[in-house]
C-alpha cells in the first residue's frame, strides 16, 4: 500500500519534516517514490510553515494511496490558504 507520509530531517531539537509518497513497508526516512512538499512546525517570521503540491497529492490520492493522520491536517491547511 501506498502512503503519503512525513520523513524527519532538520537538526537535534530544530525538527523539519519532507512529505514523501512511499510504500508502508519502508522505513520512516528509507526510500520514498516522490517528495510532495515539506511542514517546518518551528517556523518562525515569514518562513513558511507548510507547503504542499495539491495536485500531486491529489493524483497519488486518485492512484490509490492514503494520507496520514497529520499529513491529512496539513493537506487541509494547505488547500485552504491556496484557494
Amino acid at each position: 500500500m501506498v502512503k503519503i507520509r512525513l520523513t524527519r530531517g532538520g537538526a537535534k531539537k530544530r525538527p523539519f519534516y519532507h512529505i514523501v509518497v512511499t510504500d508502508h513497508r519502508n522505513k520512516r526516512d528509507g526510500r520514498s517514490l516522490e517528495r510532495v512538499g515539506f511542514y517546518n512546525p518551528v517556523a518562525q517570521g515569514n518562513e513558511k510553515r507548510v507547503e504542499v503540491n495539491v495536485e500531486r497529492v491529489k493524483h497519488w490520492v486518485s492512484q490509490g494511496a492514503q494520507l496520514t493522520d497529520k499529513v491529512g491536517m496539513l493537506f487541509k491547511e494547505a488547500a485552504k490558504a491556496s484557494a
